[in-house]
């Protein structure tokens, strides 16, 4: 897939493994909608990682968190990120930061991506004060022992209904299709 515009500058890519996504996600993309014209959300496989949640779940999950924003679509991606953006025409990789820890990860990465293709620039956003200490492990913490209004602080609220019942163990509910 291009990017929407025609200048690969103008759209930006930014990547996780959304397992879930959270409201610190859902931030980082409403403001880099506003700066870009197009935001990818790409959603990765990461081999490395046990998800919650499969691909395909994460994919709708995401699609239907960014339904009301008309410049964000939603992508999977093996591999390497630089690829990805490589591969779908883009040459900005948006990244969020939380803490000071992501800032010495992401340096790193950072480092490596420009090395791999010095084409590609990373763009970062601090993350709001209020979703700073947001983990995916943190949501799952407090979707097993604090319930549905405890995860409104923390996940969109579409979201809640399938993270609690696949924490309980339940196929999720159907998301929507509008």
């Amino acid at each position: 897939m291009k990017p929407r515009s025609g200048n690969p500058h103008r759209t930006a890519v930014f990547t996780g493994t959304f397992d879930p996504m959270s409201l610190g996600h859902l931030d980082v993309i409403r403001r880099g909608r506003l700066l870009f014209e197009h935001v990818v959300v790409g959603i990765g496989v990461n081999p490395n990682k046990t998800s919650l949640f499969s691909l395909d779940e994460r994919i709708e999950m995401a699609r239907q968190v960014v339904r009301p924003f008309p410049n964000v679509t939603v992508q999977s991606f093996e591999g390497l990120t630089v690829h990805f953006v490589r591969r779908i025409g883009a040459r900005v990789i948006l990244r969020g930061l939380r803490t000071l820890s992501d800032m010495e990860y992401e340096f790193g990465m950072t480092l490596t991506n420009h090395q791999l293709d010095p084409e590609v620039e990373t763009v970062f956003l601090m993350a709001d004060g209020e979703y700073s200490h947001v983990s995916s492990t943190l949501i799952k913490q407090v979707a097993s022992y604090g319930g549905h209004e405890a995860l409104k602080c923390f996940v969109p609220e579409e979201l809640i209904p399938p993270i609690l019942a696949k924490l309980r163990g339940d196929s999720p509910p159907a998301t929507r299709n509008e």
